[in-house]
């Protein structure tokens, strides 16, 4: 049995499924012709039953027979004109036969339980055979008391079977051949139905090895939009998914294009600066020492850059299940005033105001507090010395406020892509990614951030996040 599931489990999936429709119509047709073989055998032997039983009401049948059969069972005077079978018989001693009677039928221990029995009112059908082994119907009848030996005495009616099981014989022939042509009619049918309806399965197939031969991720399965079946949900999910892919590959490859090329700079002033101080040692022609801390101080800030550089991009390149395992319920007003240290440390000529009002949000408390910190280093840098910046917290808004140059109109839509830099701060430090980071930040915690030109000049940002006033119970 295991040898028979691990063959069928290894068919391919239409001739499975050809196989399931074969066996499923023929159980159905098996079914339908037993039970209509069984349902035309007891209406053949209905009739053949009454039959007999109208030969038994005959008038005179029960009469003569029993006093030819009592009074004087030695003589085998004529009685039926027929080819039935007609005797009697008692409890004792041999059957009395009707002459016309084409043989004698087999007596049984039950025929005699009808002389014996209680209840004699109602006859005794069954199957047996005559004495040349012929098969027969037989009633068996009680018919009363012999006066000569006080024993009972039964009539015992009897038709052939011949032509009964001769057209039973012809049905289960004609049933069989009916229903083997279902079967195999069933199993092409069957396969018809798994081959259109698995050739979208097909074109799946061929679309995802053609995926993995070519990496071509532009493959679409043209699915109809009225279709709401598997397949098409299937076909739908695979468009999707490549969909997603291609675009997540194009903005890989657009993020290590855009690190390229944000890295080559620092990178190519390190190497200037370190061959200087190699070319000073190797020479032995010293470089002025104020030269020289020059050029540590240049190599230490763009080390510094790299580094931060290299976090934005880990953080860019952070998985979403890494995120959301350290999702959790958090102070925004703890977060803004963690971030408002740092940022006071790193503009120490600046005025930087606060307003803040409790609000809880949920969210990473790291990548939460380093978008805050991006915000105001923003702020920071592009705000003239001895500026103000203004920070306010009210219901879920968080506004920061400086007085610096501001953003022209044309660059706003760009403010918040990758490696995006307004050509006036090109000269300033940072990798142009802090306000993806940002973006990114606040939109995995459900929340909107903008970029605008203040009144009065200078920029506002605006981060929106859905939380509360006051933190949730804590669950049990």
């Amino acid at each position: 049995m295991r040898r028979v599931l691990r063959r069928y489990r290894s068919l391919p999936i239409r001739s499975r499924l050809a196989l399931l429709v074969a066996a499923a119509v023929a159980f159905a047709v098996a079914a339908v012709s037993v039970t209509c073989w069984f349902i035309v055998q007891g209406k053949l032997y209905d009739q053949v039953n009454a039959d007999l039983e109208e030969m038994a009401r005959r008038p005179g049948t029960v009469s003569a027979l029993l006093q030819r059969c009592t009074q004087t069972p030695q003589e085998n005077a004529q009685f039926f004109h027929r080819n039935d079978y007609v005797q009697a018989i008692k409890e004792e001693g041999a059957p009395c036969v009707d002459p016309n009677s084409p043989s004698t039928v087999n007596v049984t221990a039950s025929d005699k339980d009808v002389i014996k029995g209680a209840d004699r009112s109602k006859g005794f059908f069954r199957n047996g055979t005559d004495e040349n082994g012929n098969a027969v119907r037989v009633l068996t009848v009680y018919l009363g008391v012999d006066q000569n030996d006080s024993q009972g005495v039964a009539l015992q009616l009897a038709t052939p079977l011949k032509s009964t099981q001769s057209t039973l014989n012809e049905l289960a022939l004609i049933l069989l051949l009916v229903s083997g042509i279902g079967v195999v009619g069933a199993g092409a049918a069957g396969l018809a139905v798994a081959r259109a309806g698995l050739r979208p399965v097909d074109k799946l197939t061929d679309a995802v090895e053609h995926v993995a031969r070519t990496e071509d991720l532009s493959v679409r399965i043209p699915v109809e939009d009225e279709s709401e079946d598997e397949v098409a949900r299937l076909s739908r999910s695979f468009n999707s998914m490549t969909s997603a892919l291609a675009s997540s590959r194009e903005l890989q490859q657009q993020l290590i294009a855009d690190a390229g090329h944000e890295l080559r700079t620092p990178l190519t002033s390190l190497r200037t600066n370190i061959e200087l101080l190699t070319r000073s040692e190797e020479t032995g022609r010293p470089i002025p020492e104020a030269d020289r801390k020059a050029l540590l101080a240049s190599v230490k800030a763009q080390m510094t850059e790299l580094a931060a550089l290299i976090g934005d991009l880990q953080e860019l390149s952070r998985s979403e299940s890494q995120r959301g395992e350290r999702v959790q319920v958090l102070s925004l007003e703890d977060t803004v005033e963690s971030a408002l240290r740092r940022a006071r440390l790193r503009g120490p000529e600046l005025t930087i105001t606060a307003d803040l009002h409790p609000w809880f949000v949920r969210a990473e408390p790291a990548a939460l507090e380093r978008a805050v910190v991006n915000i105001l280093d923003n702020a920071v840098k592009f705000s003239p010395e001895g500026g103000t910046i203004e920070v306010a917290l009210n219901e879920g808004v968080l506004a920061v406020r400086d007085h610096g140059p501001g953003i022209p109109a044309d660059e706003l839509p760009h403010v918040f892509d990758r490696f995006w830099r307004s050509p006036s701060a090109r000269a300033l430090p940072g990798s142009g990614l802090g306000l993806s980071i940002v973006a990114r930040t606040v939109e995995q915690a459900g929340g909107q951030v903008t970029l605008a030109r203040a009144e009065g000049g200078g920029t506002v940002a605006t981060v929106r996040l859905p939380g509360a006033a006051t933190p949730p119970p804590e669950t049990p």
